[in-house]
């Protein structure tokens, strides 16, 4: 019997579909053949196979579906199908993120245009097309900068340059990898923090506020809630926030919204209209008690309402990636009172969600993941998706507390590493 509601995701992990017939949901995935869990299909009416970065794509085998029996919203989860999913919203005529909100938030250029023209957190920036361009825009600011690909995610290809030489460092390594739209940016001095909110009708509710710990490549391998950091600019960062989102056209939807704290005040660093990674809504849903996963699909449904206010924190809640010594993993020895559950990723299986086994650890005030053996290489720490050997989730007091027993976990796991 069909539910009373009918979605369409591009591409994403399965954790905001799950559930879904329970809640009179069915759901129609649009997914890259091989590319996501066996699980989710339990949620779902059924899979369709489709490159989610290819709008029209997407949208001619998605529209005969609609015009059969529409869908209500066409959403997605991830960064990749962001501009694909707005050109079908667009298609469509539904409410939802629209192409030109999801491309003003995945180039940086237009997200900082977007911002002057707003009159909001003012950080000089320039889009380069050289070498001499960077060295330009450097000698101009008078300090260091960053250069890194506009469109760029996951603290990839971030460049901190101070000279001549620095500039020329990293415009081959861009160029290299391939990166052909760069910015370069005034270079903000502070903590990163960011806030996890949700939108629906054009009105904005953050929930969230987290601070991260991070290596020299700018690869946050911790993130924690509330921020203690952020504390005392909640107010200020929730304002920035509401406006941001207005600025990029955000009408409905969760985003995830960085700032750096300055001297001179919170600076925005970036945005996206999506569930933020790296565990943030479980985190959310810990330290605040809303649940993002299930308003993904519950608010822009009407099924549950957005809250009025924001939500006063009841606890706190960190992440902790683990970060062995790259190399080859010649054993992994586990304490016994490393966490309340351990969980390893059998060997030779590659996990098509970033955090294996999260939704088993809803309950669990400590859990811990394994995500390499024996054998295994673990890679330099270049990126966020690098952060691969596995993580320890927990619940705490205040975020803390929460960063502390991450911390004890870590100190029980042993990776072995040899060059």
């Amino acid at each position: 019997m069909p539910g009373t509601y009918r979605v369409a995701v591009i591409g994403g992990r399965p954790a905001p579909v799950a559930g879904a017939k329970e809640l009179g949901v069915d759901v129609v995935l649009f997914h890259e053949k091989g590319a996501y869990e066996e699980s989710v299909l339990q949620h779902c009416e059924q899979v369709v196979h489709v490159s989610i970065t290819d709008g029209q794509a997407i949208l001619d085998v998605l529209k005969p579906m609609h015009e059969e029996r529409p869908f209500d919203r066409v959403l997605t989860t991830t960064e990749p199908a962001g501009e694909s999913t707005g050109f079908v919203v667009d298609a469509l005529g539904l409410p939802g993120v629209s192409e030109a909100t999801a491309r003003a938030l995945k180039n940086k250029v237009l997200t900082r245009e977007l911002l002057d023209r707003h009159d909001l957190s003012p950080v000089r920036y320039r889009h380069v097309t050289s070498v001499e361009d960077v060295v330009r825009f450097q000698a101009e600011i008078g300090d260091r900068v960053i250069v890194k690909p506009a469109d760029g995610v996951a603290s990839l290809h971030i460049h901190p340059v101070a000279g001549r030489q620095d500039a020329e460092r990293a415009w081959r390594a861009l160029a290299e990898a391939g990166v052909t739209l760069v910015i370069a940016e005034e270079y903000l001095e502070g903590p990163v923090v960011s806030v996890d909110s949700f939108s629906f009708g054009g009105r904005h509710l953050p929930i969230g506020y987290s601070e991260y710990r991070m290596n020299d490549r700018y690869v946050e391998w911790e993130v924690s809630t509330p921020s203690r950091v952020a504390a005392p600019h909640r107010e200020e960062l929730f304002e920035l926030t509401r406006r941001l989102l207005d600025a990029v056209g955000l009408t409905e939807g969760p985003s995830h919204s960085e700032f750096v704290l300055t001297p001179k005040g919170p600076r925005v660093l970036e945005s996206h209209a999506r569930l933020a990674g790296s565990g943030a809504p479980e985190l959310v849903r810990r330290a605040f008690g809303l649940d993002l996963n299930r308003m993904f699909l519950t608010v822009p449904l009407g099924i549950d309402p957005l809250p009025e206010t924001s939500p006063e924190p009841r606890g706190g809640a960190a992440v902790r990636f683990f970060t062995p010594e790259p190399g080859t993993i010649t054993a992994v020895e586990v304490d016994d009172d490393a966490a309340d559950v351990v969980r390893t990723v059998p060997p030779g299986e590659v996990p098509l969600v970033f955090l294996p086994y999260l939704d088993e650890f809803t309950d669990v005030e400590v859990a811990a993941v394994i995500g390499k053996n024996a054998g295994d290489t673990v890679p330099p720490l270049l990126t966020v998706a690098d952060c691969v050997s596995g993580y320890v989730i927990a619940s705490g007091a205040d975020a803390a507390d929460a960063v502390a027993r991450c911390d004890r976990a870590n100190d029980r796991i042993h990776f072995r590493t040899r060059p």
